[in-house]
């Protein structure tokens, strides 16, 4: 009988089990030993970071008093602002600041009796990082210097820079930057603001509008000083600082978190205006005679009508239209807009199409709320135009070129661009039909509307046509399919024949929107005529307590508004720019 030999191994499904048990015994093990690496590492780094503080301090604490400062900075000294330190394969960087101290035990600088010595020690203090070195916190070590003999006068003075918020509040870590080009050698004090926001540099030289002063923060406008006369800032608000022999020169500074402005261009039927160039100016001043406005720009918007402006410091901004395509027909919120610090703004404006002197109206109660649906009339010998805040017009003023959907046949668009009227048989007009026009389809850009009424231009007719030669009915839908043409009781039957009929409310929150005209006359040598048909409607795309009117001629005008529940405005306006805007407040 022959022997056997039986082989024997490991299945894949065995090995695969064996690899796991493997991985979920041996992966927390690995992931331990790199922690402890990672913290060994991390220990050793700060521990060579504090040998390289340690060393510093011995070096500063066994030199002579008088060189304890900084070069080109002050205190003057022999320690350098700024180095780096290469320490057991290690590359730390150090900062070193040095300050004068002013302890009030024998007295301040501000105090009364006035302390001629203010400098009465010196404080270093030691900053480390180590960019390199992973996870390494940096950290800050500081120590006191005092000298050996008393403290002596000096001829030097002190300057205190205080920094706050816009709600008044110190700004503590602010970075603060003084140079003065006029000691020898320059002096240059980089530093930052204490808990109360102050920065006190005391003992330093002497200097007539020499400080020059800067102060920043990340996340924060800044704010700086100006030389006097300088060509385009001759009479600075905040010229550079001066510091007088033993006294003390205190200047303010307020900076605060930017802000962010949205800003959008469209016009009444929401539809965006690309490529509006514009400026924005703010109301905070750093020189006078001439004004030199701290914030001052030219942009424009995108391609879909948009431009963010980011890191703007808070202020109140107006702007202005540079594009010589539009008029600014209004604007949400009304202009100027106040921007708060670390916010978030929304600035919407609606153009219109430029036209000869325009005048935006704003309307407001006696607490500065807008109020909508006010009629806004300007007037003259022979001249008067209306407009209605929060309205504006649909209007069309040529049916040319296929400037309609279609018509009955028998009207006239061709033959004299921006008028319709009934078309010639022969020299006559037909006196046995009723002609119609039905207008291309109007989009007011949303669903959220509302229309008030119709107005056209001639509104008297020809005696000779008859009564109601020229009327109207309107279709609206959301489906630009249901056009069914109503008039002013919902009915096929009526017609607009006023144009102080309100439209019916059934065609309310409706996107789409089509008018049909009809045309007859009672003789064959007369015919109506149509130059100009509007519609005023409203919608979440045009501003609130805003009426716009244009294609003025310059003159002096009388300016009403009427609003049920408000006494009648009125007040004398001359117009004599291209473009002009007016505040109206009613009273109850």
């Amino acid at each position: 009988m022959k022997n056997q030999t039986i082989e024997t191994g490991f299945s894949l499904i065995e090995t695969l089990v064996a690899i796991t048990i493997f991985i979920i015994v041996t992966a927390p093990i690995y992931f331990a030993y790199s922690q402890i690496l990672d913290i060994i590492q991390r220990n050793q780094a700060r521990s060579y970071a504090v040998a390289v503080i340690q060393n510093q301090i011995e070096t500063v604490r066994n030199m002579p008093y008088a060189a304890v400062g900084i070069q080109g900075g002050y205190p003057i000294g022999q320690l350098l602002a700024n180095q780096t330190v290469n320490y057991e394969g290690y590359s730390f960087s150090l900062q070193t600041t040095v300050k004068n101290i002013d302890d009030p035990f024998d007295g301040t600088v501000t105090s009364t009796p006035q302390d001629t010595a203010p400098a009465d020690y010196k404080l270093v203090e030691l900053v480390i990082t180590c960019s390199s070195c992973p996870n390494f916190s940096p950290f800050t070590v500081t120590t006191n210097v005092a000298p050996k003999a008393l403290e002596t006068a000096t001829n030097n003075g002190s300057l205190f820079i205080n920094v706050f918020d816009a709600a008044g509040q110190p700004v503590s870590l602010a970075n603060v930057h003084v140079f003065n080009p006029s000691t020898t050698p320059p002096l240059t004090i980089d530093d930052t603001t204490n808990i109360g926001g102050l920065l006190q540099l005391v003992d330093i030289p002497t200097s007539s509008i020499a400080y020059e002063i800067s102060v920043s923060k990340s996340g924060f406008s800044s704010e700086t000083t100006y030389p006097l006369g300088a060509p385009g800032n001759p009479n600075p608000v905040k010229p550079h600082a001066t510091v007088a022999q033993a006294q003390l020169t205190q200047i303010s500074f307020v900076i605060d978190r930017t802000s962010t402005l949205n800003f959008k261009t469209a016009d009444a039927f929401c539809r965006a205006l690309p490529n509006v160039e514009f400026t924005q100016t703010g109301a905070k001043l750093i020189g006078t005679s001439p004004d030199i406005f701290k914030y001052q720009s030219s942009s424009a918007t995108d391609v879909n009508g948009r431009k963010t402006v980011s890191n703007i410091e808070w202020d109140t901004y107006n702007f202005a239209v540079s594009s010589t395509a539009y008029d600014l027909s209004g604007t949400s919120p009304v202009l100027p807009i106040v921007l708060n610090p670390s916010s978030t703004s929304n600035l919407a404006w609606l153009l219109a199409p430029r036209k000869p002197r325009t005048l935006l109206v704003t309307v407001r109660d006696q607490n500065g709320n807008l109020i909508d649906d006010a009629k806004v009339e300007l007037s003259k010998t022979g001249f008067s135009q209306v407009a209605f805040t929060k309205r504006r017009p649909l209007d069309q003023t040529d049916w040319s070129q296929s400037g309609y959907a279609s018509q009955s046949g028998n009207i006239e668009a061709e033959a004299t661009p921006g008028e319709l009227k009934l078309l010639a048989i022969n020299g006559k007009y037909p006196t046995t039909t009723i002609e119609w026009l039905i207008s291309n389809t109007f989009d007011l850009g949303t669903t959220t509307t509302a229309l008030y009424t119709l107005d056209w231009q001639p509104q008297s007719q020809p005696m000779e046509t008859g009564p109601d030669s020229l009327k109207f009915q309107i279709a609206s839908n959301n489906d630009q399919s249901s056009w069914n043409f109503l008039g002013p009781d919902n009915s096929t039957s009526t017609f607009y024949t006023a144009t102080t009929t309100p439209v019916n409310l059934i065609h309310a929150n409706n996107r789409y929107l089509r008018y049909k005209v009809y045309l007859k006359t009672d003789n064959e040598n007369f015919t109506p005529l149509l130059q100009d048909f509007s519609i005023n409607f409203s919608s979440p795309c045009i501003p609130s307590g805003q009426a716009f009117l244009n294609n003025l001629s310059a003159g002096t005008y009388t300016l009403t508004i009427q609003k049920a529940g408000f006494q009648t405005f009125s007040n004398s306006l001359s117009i004599d720019n291209d473009w002009q805007s007016y505040i109206a407040t009613l009273e109850p």
